[in-house]
């Protein structure tokens, strides 16, 4: 009676695991580089479009009458720019010169 239970028994061939694994495997392949560029071309566009914020307020700033020479932190204490923002820059290694913002992380 126990042997008629044990040859019933219905269950995945090790070839069906391993065809199964194969198609997951390949599958990953297929998605994951796409996903590494899309996150890096969504950090390149975030680079961008907080240079293109900072610019503005440096404009901003020097309309206002303010010091030729501005930095990040001066326009932080002046109210033109958050500690987020500032934090973030500094991250991305923009810099500002001669009223001019530019990114060298930006390729």
């Amino acid at each position: 009676m126990k042997k008629k239970k044990r040859l019933n028994q219905k269950g995945f061939t090790l070839i069906e695991m391993v065809m199964v694994l194969f198609i997951i495997s390949v599958l990953m392949l297929l998605i994951v580089p796409n996903v590494v560029k899309q996150k890096d071309s969504i950090d390149i566009q975030g680079t961008e479009a907080l240079v293109t914020v900072i610019q503005t307020q440096v404009e901003l700033y020097e309309l206002d009458g303010q010091e030729v020479a501005v930095s990040l932190d001066s326009l932080q204490q002046q109210g033109y720019l958050t500690a987020k923002q500032v934090k973030q820059a500094t991250a991305k290694s923009i810099t500002i010169t001669n009223g001019i913002v530019s990114s060298s992380k930006n390729e």
